[in-house]
């Protein structure tokens, strides 16, 4: 099995790549991060992942108006004190330099470094996306790609290593409500390496894993009514082929570096081929 990293330890893990630990517990990290290889994967992971959404989302404004609010905020709180009232986020007062920083000001600070810092913290924790403008068909197709990488990372790309079928089948019955269609792809070129359980939005799903020569294939298998929004069709992402097709009211997700040409090969084999 391949090994895991407890929750605390992946918070840590995302506060410490958005340097948000003190330095004691940052030091402390790094020790845990040159002993723990599965930590140190998940590491490679989680920046292999922001750099994907970074290429591939948007950057999202500071909406309009947001400084406004939250002075307005502070001053109408602070009505209700003595304390005199400083020009809050701004360095300049009647013309010339505030001579120093109010309470205020600096909390209307912090709560704006707060909605713009540690967007790959902020990912680990709501990968729904919802105040992008990315679709749900994007969504999913992003998560797909973010769960090949992360097996690419890993010790191991399957949870359960075999290249018979009568074995990767049954090792999915328990782990996910309903076993995927397993079929041996190896004269065809795409040899089964075995399979594993990947996460698409809190939701487990199963996972075969095929090769082709040395690249890998990750198909993913989820119920029609689970991934309605995904079309029928191709894309890159982060030079990773992504190809989808439904089949008997399963949603197949083929994802992997290999040619385009050879990841549509495959799922023409795949959906031909007898279970």
């Amino acid at each position: 099995m391949t090994p895991t990293v407890d929750n605390e330890s992946t918070l840590l893990l995302h506060a410490y790549l958005d340097g948000e630990l003190d330095p004691a517990h940052a030091l402390e990290l790094e020790r845990q991060l040159a002993s723990d290889p599965a930590l140190a994967a998940e590491r490679e992971r989680i920046e292999a992942l922001k750099r994907a959404i970074e290429e591939r989302l948007p950057r999202v404004a500071m909406p309009p108006g947001l400084v406004g609010r939250i002075e307005a905020a502070i001053a109408n709180a602070r009505e209700h004190t003595s304390a005199p009232r400083w020009s809050l986020l701004r360095g300049w007062t009647a013309g010339r330099p505030s001579p120093r920083p109010s309470w205020a000001a600096l909390a209307a600070s912090v709560v704006v470094a707060m909605g713009l810092a540690s967007s790959t913290t902020w990912l680990a924790l709501e990968p729904r996306l919802s105040q992008r403008s990315v679709s749900a068909a994007d969504e999913m197709v992003d998560m797909v790609v973010a769960n090949h990488l992360r097996a690419l990372m890993a010790p191991q790309v399957a949870d359960v290593g075999s290249s018979d079928r009568h074995t990767v089948k049954p090792w999915f019955n328990g782990r996910v409500p309903e076993a995927p269609r397993v079929v041996d792809l190896s004269t065809e070129g795409f040899p089964l390496v075995g399979g594993r359980v990947d996460v698409l939005g809190r939701i487990p799903v199963p996972t075969l894993v095929y090769r082709r020569r040395q690249h890998v294939i990750s198909l993913m298998a989820v119920p029609s009514d689970q991934a309605s929004a995904v079309r029928t069709e191709r894309r890159t992402i982060a030079g990773y082929n992504v190809l989808s097709w439904t089949q008997n009211g399963i949603v197949y997700l083929a994802v992997s570096d290999v040619a385009a040409a050879d990841l549509e090969a495959f799922a023409k084999a795949f959906r031909e081929a007898a279970a």
